[in-house]
C-alpha cells in the first residue's frame, strides 16, 4: 500500500471530488471482507481435512504417543523442531489442546496472524495518506492469509507466527524498553536467531531494550536447561541449535544458507566454515542496514531486514519460519512511478507462490529455483537499495505520462476508467515476472481441467469429441481425416506442419510483445492486457469443456504426425505428458494465440506486406492444427471467439486502445526542458 500511494494522483481520493469519503470507505469494507474471506477459507481447508493430515506437528506434541507427553528425550522423534523452552512453556498448554486440537488451536492462530497484521500496519513509516492509513490493515492481513508461511503454519500446527509477533510488539508497540527487550528475548528463546534483534536494539539507542533481551533470552534457556539438561545437550551441541529437526538440512523446505550450501553439493567442515563465514557477512552487513534503516525513521523495513538476515543464518529455515521476507514489502525502491510496484509484488509473490511457479522447469534454473524465497531474503537483507525518507523520490516519485483517454463507442466505457494507459514503457523484470506467474497458472488450471487423467475425465473429453464430429458433421465442417491423411502422403508438408505446429506457437506471440514493448509501449499494454482476457476466457472453457483431440480418438483412424501411434490408455507426448493437459482442445489457443499475432500485427504494422505476412500466420496455423490431428475446425472457431473476446473486454473494460501522444498529459512528471522519449512521440492511431 505504502509503495503504490504516490503514482502523480491525488493520495487522498479514491475518485472524483464529490464522493471520496464514501469510496474510501466502501472500498475499507471490500477489503475487510476478502481479509475475513481469506481467514474462514484457510480455517475451513485446515478443519475439513483428516486427522492425520492436518495439524500433523502439534500431534506430536499432544498426541497418545506426542514428544511432550513421554518420559524420554523431547527430540527422540526428530519430529519437535522447538527449542527447549518452546516445549517448557508450551508443555502445559497441550492438555487443553487435546481438547480442542482443531478449532482452539487454529482460531488462536488466526487470531494471532490477525494481531501481527494490525501491527505491521499501524508501523508504517510516517507520512502516509489517510488512505493508506486506512487500507493497510486489511490489506497487510489479507496478504499474511495468503502466504505460504502462514498457510503452512495453519496447516502444520506451528508457533512460528509468535515470535515474529513478539518482535513486532517488542520493537513497535511496547513503549517501555524493558518490557520490550523482555517480548524480543522471549521470542529469541522460542527461535535463536532472533537474537539477531539484540544489536539492532543496541544500535539504535535501545540500550536497555538489547539487554533486557539477552537477559531474558539467557533465563529462559537456562531454565530449560536446568529443567531438561539432556535435551537442552541434544539440541544445542549434538544438533547444534536445531540444525536436522524436522526434515533432512538439505531439503527444499530449508531455505537457509546452510540449507543452500549442502544442496549444492558441500559436506564436511568446508560447508561448515563457508556457511560461519557467509552468515557472519551477511548478518554484519544486514545489522549496519537496518541501523541505518531505523534511525531514518522505518523502524518496520529495519525489523524486516533484520528479520531476513535471520532467515539467512540459521541453521534451518523452514518455509513456516519465513514470514520476516513478507515484511520487506514495505520498502520503498525506484525513482519512477512505474518502478515502485516491482519489489512489493516479487515480494508477495515469492511469499505466496511454490517456486516452481515463479521460474521455468529448465534444469539449469534449479540451483535458482530451490533457493528462490533464500535469494529474496538474501536481497532485503544485504542488496536492495532501499530509498531513505530523506531522499526526495521517497514520497514523490517521477510520475508517468497517462494517455488522454478517447471517448468510446457507448457511455458507459471504459467501465474501469482508473486504469489509464501510460506512454512509457512497463517496468521489464515486472513484466516478465507477471508474464511468466500468469503462464505457470495457465499451465497449472489447463493441467487440471480433467481432473488428472482418471478413465472419468477421459470418457468425459472423448463423449465431448462425439459431439463435436457429429456437429461437424452436420455443418460439413468434417474435414479433419481427409486433410490429415492427404498430409501424411506428403513427406515434406508433413515435416513442414510438424514443425510449424510445434515452434511458432510461443516464438511468435512472443516476439510480437517484445517488439512492442521495445517500439510501441502504449499498444503493447493494449496488446498484452487483449491477449490475457482472451487466455483467461480459454480457461474457462478448458474446465466446461474438456474435449479430446482427434488424435486421441478411438476408432477414427487419425494419424499423430507429431508424436506417431499412440495407446489411447496412455498417450505419449513427449516431455509434455506429465506437466500438459492433452484434454484441453476447446477452445485452440494454438490458433486463438495465432490469430492474435496476426490482428495485431496487421493494426500496426506499416507496411502492406508485413500485415499480409501477419494474416498469414493464422491461416498456416489453423492448416497444421488440423492437418496434425490435434484440433477440430470447431476448436479453431472457440480460440477465434476467445480473441474476439479478449479484445472486445479491453475495449469495455479500458476503452480505445489508441491516442495521439502529442495530445497526452503533456509536462506531467518529465522535468522542465527534457524531450520526449522517440516512442512517445510517435502518433498511434485509434481503434
Amino acid at each position: 500500500m505504502v509503495n503504490v500511494e504516490h503514482s502523480g494522483r491525488t493520495a487522498d481520493g479514491l475518485g472524483p471530488a464529490d464522493g471520496p469519503g464514501a469510496r474510501l470507505r466502501a472500498a475499507r469494507l471490500a477489503l475487510w471482507a476478502v481479509a475475513a474471506i481469506l481467514a474462514v477459507r484457510q480455517m475451513t481447508a485446515v478443519l475439513t481435512s483428516p486427522s492425520g493430515k492436518r495439524l500433523t506437528d502439534l500431534e506430536t506434541w499432544v498426541g497418545p504417543q506426542g514428544v511432550l507427553h513421554v518420559n524420554g528425550s523431547l527430540y527422540d522423534s526428530t519430529r519437535f523442531t522447538g527449542t527447549l523452552f518452546a516445549g517448557l512453556v508450551l508443555k502445559p498448554l497441550t492438555r487443553a489442546a487435546e481438547d480442542a486440537l482443531g478449532w482452539g488451536w487454529t482460531f488462536g492462530t488466526l487470531l494471532l496472524v490477525v494481531a501481527l497484521g494490525l501491527v505491521a500496519a499501524r508501523a508504517l513509516p510516517q507520512p502516509v495518506s489517510r488512505r493508506t492509513a486506512l487500507l493497510a490493515a486489511p490489506v497487510a492481513i489479507s496478504l499474511l492469509m495468503l502466504s505460504l508461511p502462514v498457510r503452512n503454519t495453519l496447516w502444520l500446527g506451528q508457533t512460528s507466527v509468535i515470535p515474529v509477533l513478539l518482535v513486532l510488539l517488542g520493537c513497535l508497540a511496547v513503549r517501555d524498553e524493558r518490557a520490550g527487550g523482555l517480548l524480543v528475548g522471549l521470542a529469541a528463546a522460542l527461535q535463536p536467531t532472533v537474537l539477531l534483534f539484540a544489536p539492532l536494539l543496541w544500535f539504535t539507542g535501545r540500550r536497555r531494550a538489547a539487554v533486557s533481551t539477552g537477559i531474558t533470552f539467557a533465563g529462559g534457556t537456562a531454565l530449560a536447561w536446568a529443567a531438561m539438561p539432556h535435551d537442552s545437550y541434544t539440541y544445542w551441541v549434538h544438533h547444534v541449535a536445531g540444525a536436522g529437526l524436522g526434515g533432512e538440512a538439505d531439503g527444499l523446505a530449508n531455505q537457509s544458507l546452510h540449507g543452500a550450501l549442502l544442496r549444492l553439493g558441500l559436506t564436511g567442515p568446508l560447508e561448515i566454515a563457508l556457511f560461519l563465514l557467509l552468515g557472519a557477512a551477511v548478518a554484519v552487513l544486514a545489522l549496519r542496514r537496518a541501523v541505518r534503516y531505523a534511525r531514518d525513521g522505518q523502524f518496520l523495513l529495519a525489523v524486516a531486514v533484520t528479520g531476513c538476515a535471520a532467515v539467512a543464518v540459521s541453521p534451518t529455515s523452514w518455509q513456516h519460519q519465513l514470514l520476516w521476507l513478507l515484511l520487506a514489502v514495505v520498502g520503498r525502491v525506484g525513482t519512477r512511478a512505474a518502478d515502485r510496484t516491482v519489489w512489493p509484488v516479487a515480494v508477495v509473490l515469492v511469499t505466496i507462490l511454490p517456486a516452481k511457479m515463479m521460474l521455468p522447469n529448465t534444469p539449469v534454473l534449479f540451483p535458482l529455483r530451490d533457493n528462490l524465497v533464500l535469494l529474496a531474503a538474501l536481497a532485503a537483507a544485504v542488496a536492495v537499495p532501499f530509498l531513505p525518507r530523506s531522499s526526495p523520490y521517497y514520497a514523490a516519485p517521477v510520475p508517468a505520462d497517462y494517455a488522454r483517454q478517447l471517448p468510446a463507442r457507448w457511455r458507459h466505457v471504459p467501465l474501469l476508467p482508473f486504469l489509464r494507459r501510460s506512454l512509457t514503457r512497463p517496468n521489464l523484470l515486472l513484466e516478465l515476472l507477471l508474464i511468466r506467474v500468469t503462464y505457470a497458472a495457465y499451465q497449472q488450471v489447463r493441467l487440471a481441467a480433467t481432473g488428472g487423467s482418471n478413465e472419468l475425465a477421459r470418457a468425459t473429453a472423448e463423449h465431448h469429441g462425439r459431439i463435436i464430429l457429429d456437429t461437424e458433421r452436420f455443418l460439413h465442417l468434417d474435414i479433419e481425416h481427409a486433410v490429415n491423411h492427404a498430409v501424411v502422403q506428403v513427406g515434406w508438408l508433413r515435416s513442414f506442419l510438424d514443425f510449424y505446429y510445434e515452434s511458432f506457437h510461443f516464438v511468435l506471440p512472443l516476439t510480437v510483445l517484445a517488439v512492442l514493448y521495445w517500439r510501441r509501449p502504449v499498444d503493447y499494454r493494449w496488446a498484452r492486457t487483449s491477449l490475457g482476457f482472451a487466455t483467461l476466457l480459454a480457461l474457462i472453457g478448458f474446465w466446461l469443456f474438456p474435449l479430446a483431440p482427434p488424435r486421441l480418438m478411438p476408432g477414427l483412424g487419425f494419424v499423430d504426425t507429431v508424436h506417431g501411434v499412440q495407446d489411447l490408455a496412455h498417450p505419449d507426448y513427449g516431455a509434455m505428458t506429465a506437466i500438459t493437459n492433452q484434454y484441453a482442445a476447446m477452445p485452440s489457443l494454438h490458433f486463438g494465440w495465432s490469430l492474435w499475432c496476426g490482428v495485431v500485427i496487421a493494426v500496426m504494422a506499416p507496411r502492406w506486406w508485413m500485415k499480409a505476412l501477419g494474416l498469414l500466420h493464422p491461416l498456416f496455423t489453423v492448416t497444421a492444427i488440423v492437418a496434425t490431428a490435434n484440433h477440430w475446425v470447431l476448436d479453431a472457431v472457440g480460440g477465434a471467439i476467445v480473441v474476439g473476446g479478449g479484445f472486445a473486454l479491453g475495449y469495455l473494460l479500458i476503452g480505445p486502445r489508441g491516442v495521439l501522444a502529442s495530445t497526452a498529459a503533456e509536462g506531467v512528471g518529465r522535468p522542465p526542458g527534457q524531450r520526449k522519449a522517440p516512442d512517445e512521440e510517435r502518433s498511434l492511431t485509434t481503434s
